[in-house]
C-alpha cells in the first residue's frame, strides 16, 4: 500500500521540475501553456566580478538585491541546494505577499552557476524560474534569467494573472541590475 509522498516535489504546481534547465547553456524547453521568457545581460568583466556573481547567485543575490526577502524552510541553508524550500516575501507598505518555492536544479561549476526554483502550492503564479551567471571566454560574466510563469491552479491570485505578469517585468528590471558591479 502507498500512501501520499513524502517528496516535496510532488508538490510543485507545474511539470517538468528543472524545465527552465539552468545547466545548459542553450535552452530549447517549451511547456504547453506556459509563457517562456530568457534574457541575458553582461554583468561584469574579470575573475573578481566572477566570484563576486556566482557567490551572489547561490545565496539568493538577485532575489535579496531586488527587494525580496528570503526565507529557509526547514532544512534549507542560506547557499541554495537542490530540494530545499524557501519563502521569498515581497512587501509592499503594509501588505506582504508569500511566495513558496522549492529549488529543482543547481549548477555550480568553473564557469556556469546558478539554481532553478519551482512553484508550490499559494504561490502567486504557477511555473519556474532559473538565475544562472556564467563566464565568457572573453572574460565577460553574463547573467541569464528564464522563466515558465502561467496563471497559478487556484486562489485569487488566479484572477490577478494579467497584473502579476506587469510586476513581473518591473522584477525583471531589477534582477537584470542587482548583480552589476
Amino acid at each position: 500500500m502507498t500512501g501520499p509522498s513524502d517528496d516535496p516535489a510532488d508538490s510543485l504546481t507545474y511539470a517538468p521540475a528543472g524545465a527552465t534547465r539552468p545547466g545548459d547553456a542553450r535552452w530549447v524547453t517549451r511547456v504547453p501553456g506556459y509563457r517562456r521568457y530568457e534574457r541575458s545581460v553582461v554583468i561584469g568583466r574579470g575573475d573578481d566580478d566572477w566570484r563576486a556573481a556566482s557567490d551572489a547567485v547561490l545565496r539568493w543575490g538577485i532575489k535579496r538585491r531586488s527587494g525580496f526577502r528570503v526565507t529557509p524552510l526547514g532544512d534549507a541553508g542560506e547557499r541554495v541546494s537542490e530540494g530545499s524550500a524557501y519563502r521569498i516575501t515581497a512587501a509592499y507598505g503594509p501588505l506582504a505577499v508569500h511566495e513558496p518555492v522549492l529549488v529543482v536544479a543547481v549548477v555550480d561549476t568553473p564557469e556556469r552557476c546558478g539554481f532553478a526554483y519551482g512553484t508550490l502550492p499559494g504561490h502567486p503564479v504557477s511555473g519556474e524560474e532559473a538565475f544562472v551567471v556564467s563566464r565568457a571566454p572573453d572574460g565577460r560574466v553574463v547573467l541569464t534569467l528564464r522563466s515558465l510563469t502561467n496563471r497559478a491552479p487556484g486562489g485569487v491570485w488566479r484572477h490577478l494573472f494579467p497584473l502579476l505578469l506587469v510586476a513581473q517585468r518591473v522584477y525583471r528590471a531589477r534582477y537584470r541590475r542587482a548583480l552589476r558591479r
